[in-house]
């Protein structure tokens, strides 16, 4: 199939690509084009102007703080999988990212363009939600910050306006001793996940779960905390059993429901991925 026709630009820094979405009430934003391509080609979406953001080098950058990694929107995925500062900071973000395609997608998909494509089974957008990101937009009123948890409204929707651009977002490591695990089930290797999970566990002195972050995607309209969990898990030792309970209540988070699976099916996977990231995260403490 062909796409619709449109108006293509290709502006060169920040303030052009805000002006051209201030131009128009239905543009699309390109960034690495591996869902809106696929989505003009199958005439999903018919947009009059697109406004590619391939140009603008100052939105392609990983930068370490006190107490947070920045990571420009146009940052491409295979140099996220590939950095070793997010691998000694946000050592999910590699393990997951072994998931999400092929090479040849990551090579042009981006942080940016994930995110606000969310995808209710994508990795990029559980993991800012694990990581209590923040996501920084600009549009004609100037910048603004928006915590992750807020930023998806619905389904495949976020919380952009459309005259924003996503330029940034704002990660927190957790440091000392943590442990993290990353699970998802697929039928085969590079599609959509029915369901996932990651984790991320901060040890005590005491051998107890100080902190806790448990995040289940493809299971609802955007990744979920299962804040319930979290709580159980916070005060004790990680055993076998504590696990077992744990991911039982994962079930009861999944509503989302399609032709791969009903939202019990999706949640007994979740449980699935939940006891297996789990396990991983407590095995990762134990080696420290």
């Amino acid at each position: 199939m062909k796409p619709p026709p449109f108006e293509y630009f290709a502006p060169t820094d920040l303030t052009q690509a805000i002006d051209l979405l201030s131009g128009s009430d239905n543009a699309r934003i390109l960034a690495g084009g591996q869902s809106l391509m696929a989505m003009l080609n199958m005439r999903y979406v018919f947009p009059d102007r697109i406004v590619d953001l391939n140009h603008i080098s100052e939105l392609d950058f990983i930068r370490e703080h006190t107490d947070a990694i920045a990571i420009g929107a146009m940052t491409r995925q295979r140099t996220l999988q590939r950095s070793p500062e997010i691998a000694a900071s946000l050592p999910v973000i590699p393990k997951a990212l072994r998931h999400v395609g092929h090479f040849q997608t990551r090579n042009r998909g981006t942080l940016g363009g994930s995110l606000c494509q969310l995808d209710p089974s994508a990795e990029l957008p559980a993991i800012a939600m694990a990581y209590d990101a923040t996501v920084v937009a600009a549009g004609p009123q100037g910048h603004r910050d928006i915590p992750f948890a807020q930023f998806p409204v619905t389904y495949m929707t976020s919380a952009l306006a459309l005259d924003e651009v996503l330029i940034a977002v704002r990660f927190l490591p957790w440091r000392g001793k943590v442990g993290t695990g990353f699970s998802e089930f697929s039928r085969r290797h590079g599609d959509f996940a029915v369901a996932g999970a990651i984790a991320l566990l901060e040890g005590s002195e005491q051998s107890t779960i100080r902190r806790a972050s448990l995040t289940l995607f493809g299971i609802a309209e955007a990744p979920k905390r299962a804040r319930n969990v979290e709580e159980m898990l916070v005060g004790h030792r990680p055993t076998q059993e504590l696990i077992d309970r744990a991911s039982k209540l994962c079930i009861a988070h999944a509503t989302l429901e399609d032709a791969f699976g009903s939202a019990e099916y999706r949640g007994y996977v979740a449980a699935a991925m939940a006891s297996i990231a789990l396990r991983e995260a407590i095995a990762e403490l134990e080696r420290q």
